[in-house]
């Protein structure tokens, strides 16, 4: 059963959804499954109730194993909504975006702002009466840390809808009285910087009172690592050129004048980006955080494996903070249709990769295909991936890759994952005959002669939903440096890192040579993001941060020829043309939220 809460004096507070879904770590803390109905009065009358409100506030955390209906639980848009990937089915949001046919009336826009913004509220009333929770239930030190949740959580979803909308009004811990003069309500918005300052201080007031660890082991729950570490993706946000120092949006401006965005670039903010990761690195890894590691005789598998598994594996070292027990549509959305298998093997295969970022991965030998003179896109060899169990030919473009694209790409003629004690190997055919080609199904088959492989697992749906883990701070870290101290060594250092985890050689060693210069070093820095974090939510905010978006994310989008058979299907074809507008870097501010409110301004060209 699900709970409502009974909303009497303080109905506003807790508008829209309010039952109670499953956030369990491994502890099942979050999972309350209410069975009962509550007033105000009674939420802090015991340690139960007080519980339940708590995870009420979590429940608005995304859920992005669910993209497929995206604003359900939050889902974003970000994987197909890049040059990533492409969802075969037209209901999915993204392909409303990447034809620029998305609009500031659309119901998910207004439904992402609202629902923040109703976590916001939540978490703000909780830290404003859990100090009043009985204290016979509730100890002292259980207050003191369920307000520093709560408050991170609050920084959270202010981070989440400026990262996509921009400025917005901050609240701060304000609990707005819907009775009050309509004058008093119609706040305008905050400028940039000064959200990602209110959301760094936030961060760091709840610090104080987080644990390193979750108690008894309730892992989804807030702690000191969480906070300082999406302190560092706040100010990385703000030094990065989207938002400092774009000439685009000097004309966005509040109704009194106030700027909200920074059209002067300041470099000390980068500085402050890579201050903030390199405290975190020092504090927390290796004590608390570490790069996840698979173990085995073959280091080509060992590679593989430890880039598959560490997004798989739930609560592994690397995680530093994900949804946990999320449902995961994306099990099925990346299993293709295998028609003629078990059951178990069988999906809708709709998140297609597109061909730039299959082309993104590395060789073997650690280079971009450009520069590997091995690396050919015509013919076939006899290839063993390294998961297979056989040889199988195989078209040379997929051949002698790095461990990371076995990873992240599923292409016509790959060993599957999951064999579901199938008689045949299950062999994954994307050709119009093909087991899972065209003519098979209109809607299950993939768009682009690819699925996305990364984030599947063998076996169950129901599992955390990553959200940032170490390498990603790694990135960050070396990205901001490159920007503010391009000689640091720590540069290199912790690029090859990744690098070495991932199964290919280090920049420096062998014939790879180091990246001469800070604009040679940033693309490096660019192009094993884009690798590392593929698939991973990342892409879609790198591109418009860089603001590069213009040309990652416009014109023309390939992938195989799925009408044929036979190996004409192994030819680059035009899957569709994408169009990306300046206005398209952030998301509107929705539309009613500006009728209502002759003090919200609306963003670029909206």
């Amino acid at each position: 059963m699900k709970m409502k809460i009974k909303i009497k004096t303080f109905q506003w507070i807790l508008i829209g959804s309010l039952t109670l879904s499953s956030l369990s770590g491994c502890k099942n803390y979050l999972d309350q499954v209410p069975d009962d109905v509550i007033t105000v009065d009674d939420i802090f009358k015991s340690k139960a109730n007080t519980d339940k409100f708590l995870a009420n506030i979590y429940n608005t955390l995304p859920n992005e194993l669910a993209q497929r209906f995206v604003g359900t639980g939050n889902a974003g848009p970000w994987t197909a909504a890049s040059d990533e990937a492409k969802y075969t089915w037209d209901f999915n949001y993204a392909n409303n975006m990447t034809a620029s046919v998305w609009s500031n009336t659309d119901g998910t826009i207004g439904d992402i702002y609202k629902s923040y913004y109703q976590g916001i509220r939540n978490a703000t009333y909780f830290i404003q009466e859990i100090d009043g929770a009985n204290s016979a239930e509730v100890t002292s030190v259980m207050k003191s840390t369920y307000k520093a949740e709560a408050r991170a959580l609050r920084a959270l979803y202010y981070f989440y809808l400026i990262r996509s909308y921009g400025p917005i009004p901050l609240i701060g811990d304000k609990l707005l009285d819907f009775n009050a003069p309509i004058a008093d309500l119609r706040l305008p918005r905050t400028p940039f910087d000064q959200c990602v300052e209110y959301i760094v201080t936030e961060l760091d007031e709840a610090y104080k009172e987080l644990p390193y660890t979750p108690n008894n082991s309730e892992y989804g729950r807030i702690t000191k690592g969480i906070a300082k570490a999406y302190k560092v993706e706040a100010l990385l946000l703000k030094a990065s050129p989207l938002f400092n120092g774009n000439p685009d949006y000097a004309g966005v401006k509040n109704l009194d004048g106030t700027a909200l965005f920074s059209v002067t670039e300041d470099k000390q903010k980068w500085v402050e980006a890579a201050v903030a990761a390199k405290e975190f690195i020092d504090e927390f890894v290796p004590t608390y955080y570490s790069l996840y590691q698979e173990s085995n005789n073959d280091p080509f598998l060992a590679a593989y494996l430890s880039c598959r598994n560490v997004m798989t594996v739930d609560w592994n070292r690397e995680w530093i903070f994900a949804r946990s027990n999320s449902g995961n549509n994306t099990q099925y959305d990346r299993t293709p249709k295998h028609v003629g298998f078990p059951s178990a093997a069988q999906g809708g295969g709709a998140l297609g990769a597109t061909q730039s970022m299959v082309d993104a991965y590395f060789t073997k030998n650690g280079l971009s295909i450009a520069d590997d003179g091995t690396y050919k896109d015509s013919g076939f060899s006899n290839f063993k991936a390294p998961y297979d169990v056989a040889e199988r030919r195989t078209f040379n473009m997929y051949v002698n890759r790095e461990p990371r694209f076995y990873v992240g790409i599923t292409y016509s003629g790959s060993y599957w994952l999951n064999q579901a004690n199938s008689s045949a190997a299950v062999i994954s055919l994307f050709n119009k005959s093909g087991n899972s080609g065209r003519s098979q199904s209109t809607s299950d088959v993939t768009p682009t002669g690819y699925t996305v492989r990364k984030n599947v697992a063998s076996n169950g749906n129901a599992r955390g939903a990553l959200m940032l883990r170490l390498g990603n701070i790694y990135l960050d870290y070396i990205e901001a440096l490159n920007e503010s101290s391009p000689n640091d060594p720590d540069i290199l250092k912790y690029l090859n890192i990744i690098r070495k985890r991932a199964g290919i050689a280090g920049y420096g060693e062998g014939t790879i040579a180091v990246p001469v210069g800070q604009s040679a070093m940033r693309e490096a820095i660019r192009k094993e993001r884009r690798v590392e974090l593929a698939f991973e939510n990342a892409r879609y905010f790198d591109t418009r941060r860089w603001k590069i978006a213009e040309t990652t994310d416009n014109g023309p989008v390939y992938g195989m020829n799925l009408d044929v058979d036979g190996d004409d299907f192994f030819k680059k074809t035009l899957i569709e043309t994408r169009i990306f507008k300046k206005r398209d870097y952030l998301f509107p501010i929705p539309n009613n939220e500006v009728l209502k409110n002759e003090n919200m301004v609306q963003n670029l060209n909206w």
